[in-house]
């Protein structure tokens, strides 16, 4: 096998439909178009679901259940490496310092630390949930979690 001996499998590649080109294209008077109506005119687009000014099918009926994607957030991930940067040794991680730090807002106060990176400063972690490997990491380095 050479390349000069490759070909297309029949049937792979099709020429394109040209229509509109007259009635000796075959394609007769109206260009696969239909008849009448907003489909056949130039420039014919209309957005998904669009049912010609009827109203939708997915607006005609009832809105069901409940979805709680507004109301759950999730926790922002603190790493131990951030706290080793940005806390002295012997400090206090609270929610409010993690703020002030600039890792979270104090509207959504919802913060996790993470196990990622290493710590060798003496922390005291007090009211904020920690993963389990990161609590031992915090503990094998001196510190407390509360």
């Amino acid at each position: 096998m050479e390349l000069s001996n490759l070909s297309n499998t029949p049937g792979a590649r099709q020429r394109r439909k040209r229509v509109g080109r007259g009635c000796g294209s075959g394609m007769g008077k109206t260009s696969t178009k239909g008849q009448k109506g907003q489909a056949s005119r130039k420039g014919h687009k209309h957005k998904l679901g669009f049912e010609g000014g009827q109203m939708p099918l997915v607006r005609r009926l009832p809105k069901r259940g409940f979805n709680n994607a507004r109301f759950n957030a999730k926790a922002l991930a603190v790493n131990l490496r951030d706290l080793e940067k940005s806390f002295e040794s012997g400090a206090e991680v609270t929610i409010e310092t993690l703020a002030k730090a600039g890792f979270s807002d104090n509207k959504a106060p919802k913060v996790k630390i993470c196990a990622t990176g290493e710590l060798t400063k003496k922390l005291s972690v007090k009211g904020v949930p920690c993963s389990a490997a990161a609590k031992a990491k915090i503990e094998a380095a001196g510190g407390t979690v509360a």
